[in-house]
C-alpha cells in the first residue's frame, strides 16, 4: 500500500475515493522512562525513551490507519497528517493520530 503525504501520486490515477480513515494509538510513558526523561531535561541531551516511545505510536497509528484503508478495498492512502496530543493529569500519556483519504489507484 502507497502512503503518502500529497494529494496524488505521481504516475498513478486516482480511480476511487473511499473515505476518510485513521489510526489512533494512546501510549503511556511508565515511570522509568518518566525519571530518565527527567534526568535529562536536567543534564540536557536527548531523551532516547521517550523518542523511541513516539516513533513505536507513530508506527502503530500508521499500521492502524493503512488496515482500516485495506479494509475499505483502498490500494493507498494519500493527504497523510500525524498529529501529536499530550494526555493524563501528569501529561504521562502521548495520542498519536494518523489520518489521510483512503483511495483506488491504477
Amino acid at each position: 500500500m502507497i502512503i503518502t503525504t500529497t494529494n496524488n501520486i505521481e504516475g498513478k490515477r486516482i480511480l476511487e475515493y473511499k473515505g476518510i480513515v485513521f489510526g489512533e494509538v494512546i501510549s503511556g510513558i511508565d515511570f522509568i522512562k518518566d525519571f530518565t526523561a527527567g534526568l535529562t531535561n536536567i543534564f540536557g541531551g536527548r531523551s532516547g525513551s521517550y523518542e523511541q516511545e513516539l516513533i513505536q505510536a507513530r508506527y502503530n497509528a500508521m499500521q492502524e490507519m493503512e488496515k482500516h484503508a485495506y479494509g475499505m478495498g483502498a490500494n493507498a492512502v494519500i493527504g497523510v497528517d500525524i498529529d501529536y496530543e499530550v494526555l493524563g493529569q501528569g501529561g504521562n500519556m502521548i495520542m498519536v493520530t494518523a489520518s489521510g483519504t483512503a483511495v483506488v489507484t491504477d
